[in-house]
C-alpha cells in the first residue's frame, strides 16, 4: 500500500470543492423545492410524502453505491466515477423540476392528450427523486475519500472542510437571490436559481475530480470479485465495536431533529412568520393576491439558511481543532445543545429578526453535525471497506428523514386553524419543538459513546 501524503491547506481546499458545487445543488432543493410543489398542489402530508425520495434514496443507494466504489477498479478511480456520474445527471434534474409544468404541457401537446390537473406535480415527485439518489450517488463515495486519501491523523481536519464547503455552498446558494433583490432589484427566478445549482453542482465535481489523485488499486493475489452481501456488510458494520451502535443512534436522533427544521423551514418561514394561508387548494386569483408575501417569506428564508450557514462556515474549521484538543464528543454535544436552544427560540418566537438570530446559532450545530460523526466513526472502518461503512452509516442518517416525511408531517396536516377571512393555515412551529426534543435525546446518547 502507498503511503497517504498529508494535505496542506491547497489540497484540502480542492478536496472540498466538489462538496460545495453539491451542497449548493441540496441547499436549492430544500429551500425551493416546497414553493414549486406547493404550487403545483402539494398539501404539508403530500410535500412530506415527496420529501421521502431523500431517505429511500439514502437507505438503498448509498450502501449499495458506497459498496459498489469499494471493488470498482476503473483506471479513472474508484470514487471519481460516482462523483462525476451523480453531478451530471443531477444536473438534469435540477434544471427540469422548476419547470414541470411547462414539461408535462409539451408531452401533453406532442401526444395530443389531456394530462390529469396532478400531472405536473407527478412529474415535480420524479424529478426530486432522481435528483436526491443521484446527490447519494455522489455524496457516499465522496465521504469514503477521506479515508481513502487523507492521513488517519487529518480525518477531523478534512471532515471540517467539508463542513466549511458546506457551510459556503449553501451560503452561496442561498444568499444569491436576496442580494440581487437587495443590490440591484433584481429578483432571479426560480428555473434561474436551479440552473444556477446545476452549474456549481458538475462544474464543483470536476474540480475535485481532476485535482484530488486516488491511489491506485493494487489487485491481491488470487484476488476475485466479491458480491455485495448487504446483510454481511451489516453484521460486519456493527461487529466493528459496540460504540459504533452508539453513534448510529446518535446519528439517528440528530437527523429527525435536523430534519424538522431543514424540510419545513421555508413552509414555516412563508406561513408562520409572513402569515400566508394555505395555498394549495385555493384559486389562481386568490394566489395572486398573496404572490407579494410569499416572495418576501421565500427571500426570508433563503436569508435565514445564508445566516445559519454563514455560521457553519465561519466554525467548522475551528470545530475541527477544537475536537483534536477536547475531543469529538464534547464539541459536538455542546454544539448539537446550542442547536436544541435555538428550535426552542423559534418555536416560541416568530419575530423574523429573532428567528435569523435562532438560525444562525442552529448552524454551530449544523457545522458539527456535517464532520464530527463522521470522525468518531472513521476510526473504525477498516481500509477497503470505507465505501460500505460510510453506506451504511448513511441509513442513520435516511432513516430518520422517513419519520419526519411521515409522522411529522401527518402531525403538522392535522394542526390547522383558520385565518379569519383567508381559509386555513398550520402550526407549522411545532416542527421545532420535535425537533429540539430529538437533539437533546441525540446529546445524551453522545455522553454515553467512549473515546
Amino acid at each position: 500500500m502507498e503511503d497517504i501524503k498529508k494535505f496542506n491547506t491547497a489540497k484540502f481546499i480542492s478536496f472540498a470543492v466538489g462538496f460545495f458545487g453539491l451542497q449548493f445543488a441540496w441547499q436549492m432543493r430544500i429551500i425551493l423545492s416546497g414553493p414549486v410543489t406547493e404550487n403545483l398542489g402539494a398539501s404539508p402530508f403530500i410535500f412530506g410524502l415527496i420529501w421521502l425520495a431523500g431517505p429511500f434514496t439514502g437507505m438503498v443507494v448509498q450502501p449499495l453505491i458506497g459498496a459498489l466504489s469499494d471493488k470498482t477498479k476503473l483506471a479513472f478511480g474508484r470514487r471519481r466515477p460516482y462523483l462525476l456520474g451523480g453531478a451530471l445527471l443531477s444536473a438534469i434534474a435540477l434544471i427540469a423540476l422548476p419547470n414541470s409544468e411547462q414539461v408535462v404541457n409539451w408531452i401533453s401537446a406532442q401526444l395530443h392528450i389531456s394530462l390529469p390537473a396532478l400531472a405536473a406535480l407527478f412529474f415535480a415527485a420524479v424529478m426530486i427523486w432522481i435528483l436526491d439518489a443521484c446527490v447519494n450517488i455522489a455524496q457516499g463515495p465522496y465521504r469514503a475519500l477521506v479515508p481513502d486519501v487523507v492521513p488517519q491523523e487529518q480525518h477531523s481536519i478534512a471532515n471540517s472542510y467539508i463542513s466549511l464547503a458546506i457551510g459556503l455552498g449553501s451560503v452561496v446558494a442561498a444568499a444569491t437571490a436576496p442580494f440581487l433583490k437587495w443590490a440591484f432589484n433584481y429578483q432571479m427566478s426560480i428555473p434561474a436559481q436551479f440552473v444556477m445549482a446545476a452549474l456549481a453542482f458538475t462544474l464543483g465535481m470536476i474540480w475535485t475530480c481532476t485535482f484530488i489523485k486516488e491511489k491506485k488499486y493494487e489487485p491481491k493475489e488470487n484476488e476475485e470479485a466479491e458480491k455485495f452481501d448487504f446483510v454481511q456488510s451489516l453484521k460486519d458494520f456493527f461487529a466493528l465495536s459496540p460504540e459504533v451502535g452508539k453513534i448510529c443512534w446518535m446519528q439517528f436522533f440528530t437527523w429527525i431533529g435536523n430534519m424538522c427544521m431543514m424540510i419545513y423551514f421555508t413552509q414555516y418561514a412563508v406561513h408562520t412568520v409572513y402569515g400566508v394561508p394555505d395555498l394549495s387548494g385555493v384559486s389562481e386569483a386568490v394566489k395572486a393576491t398573496y404572490d407579494s408575501a410569499v416572495l418576501a417569506g421565500t427571500n426570508f428564508s433563503s436569508v435565514c439558511f445564508a445566516i445559519f450557514n454563514l455560521v457553519c462556515f465561519l466554525v467548522a474549521i475551528p470545530i475541527g481543532f477544537m475536537s483534536v484538543k477536547f475531543g469529538n464528543k464534547k464539541v459536538h454535544i455542546i454544539s448539537m445543545i446550542s442547536m436544541a436552544l435555538a428550535f426552542l427560540g423559534m418555536a416560541f418566537t416568530h419575530n423574523p429578526k429573532a428567528v435569523a438570530i435562532c438560525m444562525g446559532l442552529s448552524g454551530i450545530g449544523w457545522a458539527s453535525i456535517c464532520a464530527l460523526p463522521f470522525a468518531m466513526l472513521s476510526r473504525y472502518i477498516k481500509a477497503g471497506t470505507e465505501g460500505s461503512v460510510m453506506g451504511i452509516f448513511n441509513i442513520f442518517i435516511a432513516g430518520p428523514q422517513v419519520f419526519v416525511c411521515t409522522l411529522v408531517s401527518w402531525f403538522i396536516n392535522k394542526c390547522v386553524f383558520e385565518v379569519q377571512g383567508a381559509g386555513i393555515n398550520y402550526h407549522w412551529e411545532y416542527t421545532f419543538i420535535i425537533g429540539a426534543i430529538c437533539l437533546a435525546a441525540a446529546s445524551l446518547i453522545a455522553s454515553r459513546v467512549k473515546e
